[in-house]
């Protein structure tokens, strides 16, 4: 009966983070394109199934180039501040925040693809992007922190890889990420 309440909670692990956020993102569309659609049929009198859906996008961009402003700054930084001294909240708003700004914010750190020999005996390698060139915060020495994304997923691994086992690849990062996801399925 242990293991069946056990497994029941590590499904729920699996599931709950995918589905809360699909939920949530379902909850406010249906909003905003309820509200639209009300206001849009009380006062200018048409009908756009999906209305919400644009005014999010546009509200999310019109947030995003507020965010940039001067104005604007101060209050980030603040909101910032409280998330990171909030305890418990800081670990999940820091890992959240720094796996966006890597991929889609101004310091991207998946812009190294390299191929790593993984073992020398039977000369297996894997794609990987070079997320720290610098551990001496780890006292190691002469090595470089990789990220391996899965295959079929939005998950990886962090290796610690010696420098000399590491060839750049001469390609995008965009299209190395692609072809690693897709498992290889995708042309480069």
């Amino acid at each position: 009966m242990k293991n069946l309440i056990r497994y029941f909670f590590k499904g729920l692990l699996i599931i709950a983070p995918a589905f809360l956020t699909i939920y949530i993102v379902y909850i406010v569309v249906t909003y905003i394109d309820d509200f639209i659609q009300s206001f849009a049929a009380n006062y200018i009198h048409f009908h756009i199934k999906g209305l919400g859906i644009i005014t999010m996008l546009v509200l999310v961009t019109l947030l995003g180039f507020i965010g940039q402003s001067i104005i604007f700054s101060p209050i980030r930084g603040g909101m910032d501040k409280l998330f990171r001294n909030a305890p418990l909240v800081k670990i999940l708003y820091s890992a959240i925040r720094d796996l966006l700004t890597a991929f889609v914010g101004q310091e991207k750190k998946f812009n190294k693809p390299v191929l790593v020999k993984v073992n020398k005996i039977s000369d297996l390698e894997k794609i990987g992007f070079i997320t720290s060139e610098e551990l001496a915060d780890l006292d190691i020495k002469d090595k470089v922190a990789v990220y391996f994304p899965h295959s079929f997923n939005f998950s990886g691994e962090l290796f610690i890889v010696p420098k000399d086992q590491i060839k750049p690849l001469n390609i995008a990062a965009s299209e190395a990420m692609k072809f690693v996801i897709s498992g290889g399925v995708t042309k480069v």
